[in-house]
C-alpha cells in the first residue's frame, strides 16, 4: 500500500470521525458514506496540510476531493509534485 495513504488514513482515523476504521476501508470507499461530515472533512484538511506540508488551493477545496483515500492521494500527489 502506497506510504502516503497510510498517512491519509492515520488522519482520516484521528480526524474523520468516521463511524468504521479507516484501514478497513477500501481506497475508493466513500468517506462521508462512512460518516465523514464537511465539518470532519475541514479538520482533515487541515491535518493533510500539516501533515504534507501542503495548501489546499480554492479549487481544490470540492467534496470530491475529500471523498476517498484515493481522490485525498491524488490531490496531495498533484499538491506535492516536483519536490
Amino acid at each position: 500500500m502506497n506510504d502516503n495513504h497510510e498517512r491519509i488514513r492515520a488522519i482520516l482515523r484521528e480526524h474523520g470521525r468516521l463511524s468504521q476504521d479507516p484501514s478497513a476501508l477500501g481506497d475508493n470507499a466513500d468517506l462521508y458514506q462512512a460518516g465523514m461530515t464537511s465539518h470532519a472533512s475541514v479538520n482533515v484538511m487541515l491535518a493533510l496540510e500539516g501533515e504534507f506540508d501542503v495548501e489546499f488551493p480554492d479549487h481544490m477545496l470540492k467534496r470530491n476531493v475529500f471523498e476517498s483515500v484515493n481522490a485525498i492521494g491524488s490531490a496531495i500527489d498533484e499538491l506535492t509534485a516536483g519536490r
